[in-house]
């Protein structure tokens, strides 16, 4: 399962909603929903051929461990993580600590990005006119730098394959109304700064993130996955030194590899060498046990 091409069904006994990069949503029916997080990995919008070991995982256990431990901050989507809670029908083989059984929600057509440090995307918009998403920042910041304070940067959400299109916050209160529109910033500014609290004190700076929401019978809730190697950028805080970009806990090595060949970025996607995908799986394990304080080992599926 962990290198099944999207599209394919893993759970061939339920209807198979969505097919992503990484995960495949199915109908399990009563208003729930089934996530099944493979081991696939993309850069650059292409997924890659070559499947990252425990990724899924990964993915799996640190979005369980953030939905516990922000429950009190924002409401979420997560039912159970135990195909045990899985129809009899369902319970196929290879599930085992990549599955998230979920209430079903009315996804809102915003992606909630929510940067503190000024990296990526960010940085290079911030050099080329002193602005971040539009808004003007103070003069002379430095690649890295700390932001005076979290700035929520919403986008659009793209088709696979596509790039997600930054928004203004007007145009997401056109998408959504102003009300909603202001719960998902106060909302992922809260999870966020909480979220970045507790990685502090387990070493690691949260540079920047991205959340998804839904409503399930109006209650705003945290959807998808939630402050994982794939959605979040993760420096460790003794690396960082504003002035430079410390070592990223994602798929780093994937994208270094590929940015140096003579790739276009349209697939089919060059072959990934067996050490670049050792490197990537090393980040992800410890990205997830060094924020964690858990050993992969001990969740199901190892």
């Amino acid at each position: 399962m962990s290198d099944r091409p999207a599209g394919e069904a893993a759970v061939p006994n339920l209807p198979l909603v969505a097919s992503g990069k990484v995960r495949d949503v199915y109908d399990v029916g009563d208003g729930r929903l089934l996530l099944v997080a493979s081991d696939r990995i993309s850069a650059f919008d292409v997924v890659m051929a070559e499947p990252i070991p425990d990724k899924g995982r990964v993915l799996t256990a640190m979005s369980a461990f953030w939905f516990d431990e922000l429950g009190s901050v924002a409401a979420n989507h997560l039912l159970s993580t135990d195909v045990a809670d899985l129809p009899p029908t369902a319970a196929v083989p290879g599930l085992e600590g990549r599955i998230m059984l979920c209430r079903r929600a009315e996804m809102l057509p915003v992606e909630c990005i929510v940067r503190g440090y000024l990296t990526g995307s960010a940085w290079k918009e911030y050099q080329s006119s002193g602005t971040m998403h539009g808004t003007s920042l103070p003069a002379g910041l430095v690649e890295a730098a700390q932001l005076p304070e979290p700035v929520f940067t919403p986008s659009t959400k793209a088709a696979v394959g596509d790039h997600d299109e930054n928004i203004s916050f007007d145009a997401a209160v056109e998408l959504v109304g102003e009300e909603l529109a202001g719960r998902l910033r106060d909302t992922s500014l809260a999870v966020y700064a909480a979220g970045a609290e507790l990685a502090r004190a387990r070493g690691f700076i949260i540079a920047d993130t991205k959340f998804e929401f839904g409503l399930v019978d109006g209650e705003l809730v945290l959807a998808d996955e939630i402050l994982t190697p794939d959605s979040s950028r993760f420096w460790p805080a003794e690396q960082w030194s504003p002035g430079s970009t410390p070592v990223s806990f994602d798929k780093q090595p994937v994208r270094d590899y590929l940015d140096g060949l003579d790739w276009d970025k349209t697939p089919p996607p060059p072959p990934l060498p067996a050490d670049v995908v050792a490197a990537t799986a090393t980040r992800y394990r410890d990205a997830y046990e060094r924020l964690t304080g858990r050993s992969l080992a001990d969740w199901p599926g190892g």
